[in-house]
């Protein structure tokens, strides 16, 4: 699987939810647009290495960025 074998490659110990942060790509894409899909992902990762790669905070920081892509309410164009 890619993300395994990049995982490995990164010296990163793969510990996520793979399905939820793809949910959570979905969930960008569609609900703001779709650039923002790998903008959110790599936040998403960026706040949960600052927290020490805890998985309970993974969860903790997908649920706070869904809560966020449902109250965003876009700009007129």
């Amino acid at each position: 699987m890619w993300a395994s074998g990049l995982a490995a490659d990164l010296g990163v110990e793969q510990v996520l939810d793979i399905d939820a942060v793809l949910d959570l790509a979905a969930d960008a894409a569609h609900g703001i647009m779709r650039p923002a899909a790998p903008l959110t992902t790599y936040l998403v990762g960026v706040a949960v290495g600052r927290a020490g790669g805890d998985p309970a905070r993974v969860a903790e920081v997908i649920e706070r960025v869904r809560v966020a892509i449902e109250a965003w309410d876009a700009p007129d164009p």
